[in-house]
């Protein structure tokens, strides 16, 4: 901006965006975990570009219409992507309904939180990757639970229901296959309270 005064040009006044520190970790974190960045954004392209360099992004999609957002998202559907959206505005409210998974930022709009899969309670990008790797490490947890539950139910139910006994072996006591299914789902839940000790 140019302050100007009787005609003279008296002083100049730069105005620039500017980033949270922990932004550009946490976008190196999520490409390290395979996700592609995009910054979708409705600033003008040259502001849009230097912002994506500073944070590391993969791409910049800039001076996008509020209503063209929701288009964009689709389109990368359509290129058979899984897509995260993230927003905090009315304008990314479309997206974020759009997208596969909507994360609104705590702080944003209460269009943008109505419109979204998840709510971040803070405005920093490092909870979007800790939501990430929370969702990762608990589908990994429920594929090994329902691994294990299957191979114990596969080996027990047969037991139980006197397979053993039908050849000579032992016939199992009621007893004892009520104290195996309980360690079947204490095992279960044991192993799924592993996730409180996951460092994020």
């Amino acid at each position: 901006m140019f302050v100007v005064s009787g005609g003279e040009l008296k002083g100049i006044v730069s105005v620039a965006d500017t980033m949270k520190p922990t932004s550009t970790k946490a976008i190196d974190d999520m490409k390290k975990l395979g996700i592609t960045v995009t910054m979708l954004t409705g600033d003008n392209k040259r502001t849009a570009q230097y912002i994506g360099r500073q944070a590391h992004v993969d791409h910049v999609i800039a001076e996008v219409l509020p209503g063209d957002k929701a288009a964009v998202v689709a389109d990368l559907q359509k290129q058979g992507k899984k897509v995260m959206m993230v927003g905090d505005g009315i304008n990314d409210a479309p997206a974020l309904v759009q997208a596969d998974v909507g994360t609104a930022i705590g702080s944003g709009s209460d269009i943008a939180m109505e419109s979204s899969d998840v709510v971040l309670m803070r405005s920093d990008l490092q909870d979007v990757y800790r939501a990430i790797k929370l969702s990762k490490a608990t589908i990994r947890n429920i594929k090994e639970n329902l691994f294990w539950a299957f191979i114990f139910n596969t080996i027990g139910i047969p037991v139980a229901a006197g397979v053993l006994y039908a050849f000579g072996g032992p016939l199992l006591n009621p007893i004892f296959a009520g104290l195996a299914m309980s360690f079947s789902s204490v095992f279960v839940v044991s192993n799924a309270l592993r996730l409180k000790r996951l460092k994020l």
